[in-house]
């Protein structure tokens, strides 16, 4: 059984939409069961999930534990996070100490989704897992506190750390942009920030892949049956700035309709911009280590963001 934490944002929904379709049992929790609160998750899998096991009888006694929480949870305010100090770590960093230690009881396996932001982003070359974290701002700070607790806490885990995420559910990037260009004769967007554009379906294939073949271990890690647990980096390959990813925006927007009038896209400096927080000026992360010791498979970010916003379920939200 699979505990799906954080359900109803972005990322969690992409998870647990691919966890209905690869037919994995899993419950899902968000702001209803606080990560804050040790006493809270701890009544969640005691109470709650023995409600679940005792209604449904068809489930297999192997699932009848939980041996998964994936914490999709978190504080991705990054401006907002300067001020609110206390949530921000509260929900990156004692929070993900919280269910660690909750997976370590029960002796479940802990997938847990970090940032490039714990890097300072003043390199020209991708970050690797184990290059020093050095976070500007409190965001950034927190995720890598996070990161350190599960570390410390437990050891049957797997930390992925993304970057310049969007997905078909929930506000990003790929929809505000969408919005403006149809509503606007010309939008300036960053052009001295470089990374890598992100699609939650990649990442959620990603998580799922990483289950099985955990769960699997024996005919993939080989004889030893030893899961390469640790510190993963997975974004989509390649890298660009903000600015050329709203070119591409603009460009697939045009021809699959989602954008219908013309819109001039301009580039400015993070200076011109005037960003309230200093923001990575390159967070490109290797993703060599996964597809080495995990053998994912990983799409290009302009072929993923193709196949975005041509799919039926491209929906700009209000």
């Amino acid at each position: 059984m699979i505990w799906l934490i954080g359900c109803n944002g972005m990322l969690g929904r992409e998870v647990a939409r691919q966890l209905k379709e690869n037919n994995l049992s899993f419950v899902g929790t968000d702001k209803e069961v606080d990560i804050t609160n040790p006493d809270a998750l701890d009544a969640y899998q005691k109470n709650v999930m023995t409600s679940f096991y005792s209604l449904d009888s068809k489930l297999p006694e192997s699932e009848k534990s939980i041996s998964w929480i994936i914490n999709c949870s978190a504080y991705t305010n990054v401006d907002k996070a300067e001020e609110d100090t206390e949530l921000a770590a509260k929900l990156n960093a004692e929070g993900p100490l919280n269910i660690a230690r909750v997976a370590r009881k029960l002796g479940a396996k802990l997938i847990h989704i970090s940032t490039d932001y714990v890097f300072g982003g003043d390199g020209n070359e991708p970050y690797t897992e184990n290059m020093e974290k050095n976070p500007l701002g409190v965001y950034g700070k927190t995720k890598a506190d996070g990161e350190d607790a599960i570390e410390k806490e437990m050891v049957q885990y797997y930390i992925l750390r993304t970057a310049w995420l969007y997905g078909f559910e929930g506000k990003n990037f790929v929809y505000t942009m969408t919005k403006a260009m149809n509503n606007r004769d010309e939008v300036k967007v960053v052009n001295d920030q470089f990374g890598s554009p992100t699609c939650t379906v990649d990442l959620a294939n990603a998580i799922i892949t990483i289950i099985k073949k955990t769960n699997n271990a024996k005919g993939f890690f080989g004889s030893n049956s030893t899961p390469a647990f640790g510190i993963y980096h997975f974004t989509n390959e390649g890298q660009t700035t903000w600015f050329e990813f709203a070119q591409a925006i603009y460009k697939y927007g045009r021809k699959y309709k989602r954008i219908t009038k013309d819109c001039a896209v301009n580039p400015c400096t993070t200076a011109e911009f005037g960003a309230k927080v200093k923001r990575p000026a390159y967070s490109v992360l290797s993703k060599e280590k996964i597809q080495k010791e995990l053998k994912i498979k990983i799409p290009n970010w302009e072929k993923s963001l193709k196949y975005f916003m041509k799919s039926k379920r491209f929906e700009v939200k209000k």
